[in-house]
């Protein structure tokens, strides 16, 4: 079981103090019958607590393969990535379940809510398995939901639906909230509410947050930009001043 309050393994120091993950030569081969595909080749990143991240670059340069070996979705090749004081790289099955379980919320591009349940009940799936939850109507406020909490998803727009998953995602109050392309199936005006929505969470919450996007607009949110390519991390930097979803413009 992971538990943070075990001593922390010594972690670089950054504006937020010391790193929550550290990813060291981190590397991914994908093998498909003779074929390898090498989705990462040697990846060394730090994220700290608190931190707003995006990830940036195009289809293919790696960075859905990295978030989740973050999450716990997937284990590297080689190299190792530390949560805390815990190894996930040489984590079981089970161990890495009640990780991404206690600690991480993830939000993807499609919402994957179940249609049968109004949005109060698909947040509800979340906090029942939970250790320590906020009530689903706390978490649907926060998005700003409180009035469609008993709507069913095929009520609801797709922005509105994008803010459920979110809303399920913080429910569990994670460590770490991990968004792959949250806004890829939505238009501008409504992706911007979601990107609003991540920015709140991540300020009001402390959630370190990782957003994937191959938009670069989005970067302006960020405190620190990372861009991959060809499974590499090829540059990085830090915004002097974050941009608020609403001033972008793409």
């Amino acid at each position: 079981m992971i538990d943070s309050s075990t001593a922390i393994l010594p972690a670089l120091d950054g504006p937020r103090g010391q790193a929550v993950f550290q990813a060291r030569g981190i590397t991914k081969v994908y093998r498909m019958g003779e074929v390898e595909v090498q989705a990462l080749r040697g990846v060394d990143l730090d994220l700290f607590p608190s931190e707003f991240v995006v990830l940036l670059g195009p289809s293919g340069s790696g960075k859905s393969t990295l978030l989740n070996i973050l999450g716990g979705l997937d284990v590297p090749t080689s190299g190792t990535v530390r949560y805390q004081n815990h190894d996930l790289s040489a984590e079981n099955d089970a161990l890495l379940t009640r990780y991404r379980r206690q600690h991480v919320g993830f939000v993807f591009q499609f919402y994957n809510l179940i249609p049968s349940l109004t949005a109060r009940e698909n947040v509800a799936l979340i906090t029942e398995i939970a250790a320590n939850p906020m009530p689903p109507e706390e978490a649907l406020a926060l998005v700003g939901l409180s009035e469609r909490m008993n709507h069913f998803p095929s009520q609801m727009s797709g922005g509105e639906q994008q803010r459920v998953a979110i809303a399920r995602a913080i429910a569990k109050r994670p460590d770490v909230l991990l968004c792959d392309e949250p806004t890829g199936a939505l238009d501008v005006t409504t992706g911007i509410v979601v990107l609003d929505v991540i920015a709140r969470v991540n300020r009001e919450l402390g959630t370190t947050t990782v957003v994937i996007t191959h938009n670069a607009v989005i970067a302006g949110m960020a405190d620190r930009v990372i861009t991959l390519s060809d499974g590499r991390i090829v540059a990085q930097k830090s915004n002097a001043a974050k941009r608020s979803a609403r001033e972008l413009v793409w």
